[in-house]
């Protein structure tokens, strides 16, 4: 069952601040940014466990930052961009632009 995804006016920014405060976050939307949905265990290294991996997708999903749907024996993810263009205009573009200026933060993670 997939968790609560807040409507767009119920994004808070405090909450999607606290979402891509964490560097795996910051790595899961860094690969979301380039478009389309991901099945979830494509989107970072499979060194990760499941459960820290189900945790960073509630924190994202709940904080309004991704979408996670169902899809036969998987979950797809992509990101919110729309959402958090009309709620926070700028914002995710500024946080890719640090991202890709740090990359260091977020390799770690890639797949």
């Amino acid at each position: 069952m997939i968790g609560h995804h807040p409507d767009r006016d119920q994004i808070k920014l405090e909450n999607v601040l606290t979402a891509l405060g964490n560097p795996m976050r910051l790595a899961v939307v860094r690969v979301l940014a380039g478009g389309g949905e991901h099945p979830c265990g494509t989107v970072l290294s499979k060194e990760i466990s499941k459960s820290t991996l189900t945790h960073h997708w509630r924190v994202l999903r709940d904080s309004g930052v991704i979408w996670q749907r169902a899809s036969g024996r998987e979950h797809l993810l992509s990101l919110r961009r729309e959402d958090l263009e009309a709620r926070f205009p700028g914002l995710l573009d500024a946080v890719l632009h640090g991202v890709r200026a740090d990359p260091e933060t977020v390799d770690q993670y890639a797949p």
